[in-house]
């Protein structure tokens, strides 16, 4: 049972032109190698069956040269968006006309189709995170249409499907302006709701399984809130690798789901201490790694959970930030702990690429079953938000303009 790494993938790669003006020696470049590159993926499941993905990412014509669109217009380009202006909790998120102004060189403007929601988001909005300016407009995942092109950037043109995911911060907005290095194309094989609802989880997964900490064959693995967006695809994937999956859920419901979407073993924490029943699925060895989400309920259990030189990996806090920890708690067992975000294994064009193909991959072979269980016009996203942090979703979310 092994997945093994893309080798193929068909993206026509963006590249980016510089005008002869000493101001475009500043843009980013990305080649998007105009001849296609292919990366392809092949998996086998838990049964042995062959998977095998391959499929086209189509960008626009090379060599076409274009120019923002709508330039000459002296009017404010205005449309309606979520901004903060302080801190808080869901009410902050008001409902406004802003002016996103037109696209610069290596910037595109995009009309979003749909926007996905991320608990990171939150973290914004009550400053656990902090946003470099105020005010600001949440948002950090959306798939949308491109409607304007910056002067003397190629490979990209007004009708392009794209998404994004990371930075910069802003996707709650009707139209947004974006570097055209931070984009991707969408496959015609995958939805733009399934899309926007996944790039930036699916990615987290891609990292915390394949880099962070690589699941193998035969690893037992603690993923907590297991039916959450990023948990969901956590188990599924380890399954696929062969792992042994422990998920921690909070309701009997969530507890049916994490079971479909690979868990074979559930635990509603609610009911039963996790660290207990951790110990007893593992005849008191522990897991090699516990994937935790949730922060400040979770965390001391989860470094109880693990085997010796097992890896506790904190990517979240649902519930708060975690105490303290004096390095020599981590002694008695050698842990490693760490603390990682996606941004920082995809910094470069090739790794952000390397990590949307293998979700594309995954989703359009069916290894990973992407469930959008709530929409939300963008202009309640305050509701979406309260509905998130009481844990009445499941799966992802996804906003509309």
């Amino acid at each position: 049972m092994s997945l093994s790494r893309l080798s193929r993938f068909q993206y026509h790669r963006l590249l980016l032109v510089p005008s002869p003006s000493p101001a475009s020696q500043l843009i980013p470049k990305c080649n998007f190698h105009q001849d296609s590159k292919f990366l392809s993926q092949t998996l086998r499941n838990h049964k042995g069956i062959l998977y095998s993905s391959s499929f086209s990412l189509h960008t626009s014509k090379p060599g076409v040269r274009a120019v923002a669109t709508e330039a000459s217009s002296s009017s404010p380009k205005m449309v309606k968006a979520i901004r903060v202006h302080e801190l808080g909790g869901p009410e902050v998120l008001k409902w406004e006309d802003v002016d996103i102004g037109e696209p610069n060189e290596g910037q595109i403007r995009v009309r979003n189709k749909a926007i996905g929601l991320n608990f990171i988001d939150v973290y914004f909005r009550k400053g656990v995170y902090k946003a470099s300016s105020f005010p600001f407009t949440p948002g950090m995942e959306a798939v949308g249409v491109v409607t304007a092109v910056g002067p003397g950037l190629t490979g990209r043109q007004v009708g392009d499907l794209v998404a994004y995911a990371g930075q910069p911060m802003g996707s709650y907005a009707e139209e947004q302006i974006l570097p055209a290095n931070k984009v991707v194309p969408v496959p015609s094989s995958v939805d733009p709701v399934v899309a926007a609802s996944v790039l930036l989880k699916g990615m987290t997964a891609q990292f915390l399984l394949r880099r962070c900490f690589k699941v193998e064959p035969g690893h037992t693995i603690l993923v907590h809130a297991a039916a959450g967006g990023v948990g969901s695809l956590l188990c599924q994937w380890a399954n696929v690798l062969g792992a042994t999956v422990i998920g921690t859920v909070s309701t009997k419901e969530k507890a049916a789901q994490a079971k479909e979407d690979g868990c074979h073993h559930v635990i509603l924490y609610t009911e039963e201490d996790f660290v207990a029943r951790v110990n007893e699925l593992t005849s008191g060895n522990g897991v090699e790694v516990v994937y935790d989400s949730v922060g400040k309920d979770t965390f001391q259990g989860s470094l109880e959970c693990l085997k010796l030189r097992g890896y506790m990996v904190s990517f979240g806090q649902s519930s708060g930030t975690p105490d303290p920890v004096p390095l020599s708690a981590l002694a008695p067992k050698s842990l490693f702990l760490t603390r990682p975000t996606l941004m920082q294994y995809v910094v470069t064009r090739d790794e952000l690429l390397e990590a949307a193909g293998e979700v594309f991959a995954n989703i359009a072979s069916g290894v990973l079953k992407v469930r959008v269980n709530h929409t939300y016009p963008l202009s309640e996203a305050a509701q979406a938000h309260a509905d998130i942090e009481s844990r009445k979703t499941s799966g992802s979310v996804v906003l509309v303009p």
